[in-house]
């Protein structure tokens, strides 16, 4: 067997494919993966597979390629761009030398990487031991054995059963405090909810400048980087608008073909785009596979259950394509767009008023009587901070009120809002409390 060592940082990349050339930009972005999770770059080859081999993926031909050029170059790693089952991974490592790694544990090591939050940290971990336990059938064979002699006989477990034991216990306890703190992030969103304060998530295809953007609308001062997975942990910040407020937040990009295993473990984390108002699906203007990313990312967000979300589409980097000019597009159907630099700081006043028709930011301003029996209207209003003079007769309450329009619908929808309802545009929907 193997035995895999610690070295391993100048990878040898296998892009397998079936029939035809490799899908547009797959390469490309496996070797932006690679170099993310700190690999040199030794060579590249393409390997196209009719039918898979059970036994390596690759057929014998090309395995005896991959040897020669790793031998050649030097490489010290096998990156594979596909799943390989752990029966793959351990003949492919057997017959090169060298460590082998999926796409799924390379994402994995990035995550590992990246992950900053108590919760971050807690999720790459039980994704990593739960892609770790299988492979560690047949892994450790010369421990494996049972000794039967006399004087020789264990206590009946074999070092493989004690490691799964082991790991299971483990991925045990970090899935009881993830529960936990999942629990206290719910308690923190329903707080938000409570708040009645709109969500808005920005979503996209990885490296494509959410955090440029998100730092450039709220001031704040999030990792930002040009490589993929620069975010992992979601950052949640208060945007003030003309209209109104908003909590905006980042969130962990997209690639195509993201491992459902990271889907499942990062569940909390992409909560964030799943219970948010409004999805700002942020889109790097330059990439010429654009319409694709943003199908995948679409695909993604289906799959984590906010694929019927409302969306703004924001084409960022336009500084990269000549002739582009900050813009907003508002088409009687589909999705709104906002074309803009987050780098150049081009474009963002457009998207706050993109984000404010979005979310019907517009404002209400008007005169109102409060009877005196409305107190808890008048407190209400208070708690917004939507008065701005008052007085008091025998009539009521005399309020001169400045709000958002949303909560105006809102408080006008309540049993005791009929003063307000005089002031909502027309065609302003009442929703309820």
């Amino acid at each position: 067997m193997f035995d895999r060592g610690r070295k391993g940082e100048h990878a040898l990349l296998i892009q397998p494919h079936a029939g035809g050339p490799p899908a547009d930009g797959a390469l490309e972005e496996f070797t932006d993966l690679a170099r993310s999770a700190g690999a040199s770059i030794a060579t590249v080859l393409t390997a196209r597979i009719e039918k898979p081999n059970p036994a390596t993926l690759i057929g014998s031909g090309k395995l005896e390629e991959v040897k020669a050029a790793a031998d050649a170059t030097g490489a010290d790693l096998i990156l594979v761009n596909h799943a390989l089952s752990p029966v793959q991974e351990r003949n492919l490592e057997k017959a090169l030398e060298r460590r082998v790694v999926d796409r799924t544990g390379l994402i994995l090591d990035i995550f590992a990487q990246r992950a900053r939050s108590h919760e971050g940290k807690l999720q790459v971990e039980l994704a990593q031991l739960k892609h770790m336990a299988t492979r560690l059938v047949r892994g450790w064979t010369h421990l494996e054995r049972q000794r039967s002699a006399i004087g020789m006989r264990g206590p009946g477990e074999t070092q493989l059963e004690t490691d799964r034991r082991l790991l299971q216990k483990r991925v045990d306890q970090l899935q009881k405090r993830l529960e936990k703190v999942e629990v206290q992030h719910t308690q923190m969103r329903r707080a938000r909810v409570r708040s009645e304060v709109p969500r808005v998530a920005l979503v996209g295809y990885t490296n494509a400048g959410k955090s440029t953007l998100f730092n450039a609308l709220t001031g704040a001062e999030a990792y930002a980087a040009d490589q993929l997975f620069a975010t992992l942990d979601p950052t949640v910040r208060r945007l003030v608008l003309p209209g109104g407020t908003l909590l905006l937040a980042d969130t962990v990009g997209f690639v195509r073909d993201l491992p459902h295993e990271l889907v499942a473990a990062f569940r909390s984390t992409l909560s964030e785009a799943r219970e948010a108002d409004l999805l700002l699906h942020v889109i790097d203007a330059a990439d010429p596979l654009r319409n694709e990313r943003v199908a995948q990312v679409d695909a993604v967000l289906a799959e984590i259950g906010a694929g019927d979300l409302p969306q703004l589409l924001v084409y960022n980097k336009i500084d990269r394509v000549e002739g582009a000019a900050p813009r907003y597009e508002k088409p009687n159907e589909g999705r709104a767009r906002v074309w803009l630099s987050a780098q150049e700081s081009a474009g963002l006043d457009l998207l706050r008023q993109a984000l404010a028709d979005a979310l019907d930011l517009r404002r209400v301003v008007g005169e109102v009587v409060l009877p005196n029996g409305a107190a808890r209207l008048r407190s209400r209003l208070h708690d917004l901070n939507a008065i701005r003079a008052e007085s008091h007769d025998e009539q009521g309450w005399h309020l001169s009120v400045d709000l958002a329009v949303t909560d105006a619908a809102r408080l006008a929808a309540a049993e005791d809002g009929e003063a307000l309802r005089g002031l909502l545009p027309a065609g302003t929907g009442n929703p309820t409390l």
